[in-house]
């Protein structure tokens, strides 16, 4: 459901005001303001039980706040489902990439999206495989991106390479002329130096594609080579946001901990 509010330029393509999750007695989320400017790579970090997953979650329609309001480009909403954020523009990339491992890269690519052959095949449900592979290599020429043969299946991929799809796949449908949001958890999770190499510069072309990406990840190395801000959370509370310029690694690992106190009453 969209609210009846104006929408300007400046506006951050997501904004999180005043968010509360609790779970029966447990307040997972404490009053968190959040907001991500398209082409901005915003970090999100914190120990494990800061409140990462829930508030990417809430990001996602996934969950539902206890409290709080939710924009997107300027707009109030609501997120009763994962359905409802993707309609807005929110495309999340779980762990998991949810890949059909059996199907080739076009076919990936273009999952929910299919282009149907001319009548009457169409009418029946026939896909137009050879339009397939080329508009999906169109869209990772467009977005700079080298993987195998679009007829390679999936399952025959390195990990890398499976992961450089799936980010792939998310950031074809949020280009666009209004720029959507890209939440990427943990993106190079048990990734090499050469696959996370990939991913890193995937994230960074979105970025300059206009894209508002969120990036939760314990790979504090590559959050500050592709993070232009970073916000932390410690114990559902937010502790720190701060750009790349102010930041330093120490002083993260500091608000992560706890070691270093809050910026924030």
């Amino acid at each position: 459901m969209i609210a009846m509010t104006s929408t300007t330029d400046a506006a951050p393509a997501l904004r999180l005001s005043g968010i509360d999750m609790h779970y029966g007695f447990v307040r997972a989320l404490d009053q968190i303001d959040f907001h991500v400017m398209n082409g901005e790579v915003v970090a999100l970090l914190g120990d494990n039980g800061a409140g990462k997953s829930t508030l990417l979650k809430v990001m996602s329609g996934a969950h539902q706040p206890t409290a709080g309001t939710i924009e997107v480009h300027g707009r109030e909403v609501e997120f009763p489902s994962p359905s409802a954020a993707t309609h807005a523009g929110i495309q999340m990339v779980y762990q998991d990439l949810a890949l059909v491992e059996a199907q080739d890269i076009a076919t990936n690519l273009t999952l929910g999206r299919e282009i149907l052959r001319k009548p009457p095949l169409g009418w029946l449900g026939f896909v137009d495989k050879k339009a397939q592979r080329m508009r999906s290599q169109a869209d990772l020429d467009r977005l700079g991106v080298r993987t195998a043969a679009m007829t390679r299946p999936v399952e025959m991929l390195s990990g890398g390479q499976r992961q450089v799809v799936a980010l792939a796949r998310s950031a074809t449908r949020v280009s666009g002329e209004r720029s959507g949001v890209m939440l990427l958890d943990e993106p190079t999770a048990a990734l090499g130096y050469e696959q996370t190499k990939q991913v890193e510069s995937l994230i960074m072309r979105m970025a300059d594609d206009g894209i508002a990406c969120v990036l939760v990840t314990h790979n504090l190395p590559l959050a500050m080579e592709v993070s232009s801000r970073f916000v932390v959370l410690n114990r559902g509370r937010k502790y720190a946001d701060i750009p790349k310029s102010e930041a330093s690694p120490e002083a993260l690992v500091g608000w992560i901990t706890g070691a270093r106190p809050s910026m924030f009453a």
